[in-house]
């Protein structure tokens, strides 16, 4: 699977070496629509493994309409930190390999914005 930043600015590494939290991992891939199926084997795997790992809150895989390659995962973490370390045992980095040749991830770590009036924080 392919790395591809989404912001050129802030790499996906230097997110990781931040802590503090909670923070909310987005996570869009792009796959050949005949690899559909292959993505989402993989994808459970990972989120499987992840679901074990301390400070993991919760995640949604969700996927472009009409026939779509497109997907994006939504995870909820409680720290930056807690994410890097699960992100980076070698267990999961060996799932990476499971992935379609076509893969192409782009995650990014967010925290929630505060918008008076439209959502809170």
């Amino acid at each position: 699977m392919r790395l591809r930043e989404m912001d050129e600015q802030v790499t996906y590494s230097e997110q990781l070496a931040e802590d503090g939290g909670p923070i909310v991992l987005i996570n869009q891939f792009t796959v050949a629509p005949e690899d559909a199926d292959a993505l989402l084997a993989a994808w459970a795997k990972d989120a499987e493994f992840m679901q074990r790992q301390p400070g993991f809150v919760s995640t949604q895989l969700h996927r472009g309409t009409a026939g779509s390659g497109t997907f994006v995962n939504v995870a909820e973490w409680e720290s930056a930190g807690a994410l890097g370390a699960a992100f980076r045992l070698p267990e999961f980095q060996a799932t990476l390999g499971d992935y379609p040749e076509s893969a192409i991830a782009s995650p990014h770590v967010f925290r929630r914005v505060a918008v008076p009036g439209i959502c809170g924080d």
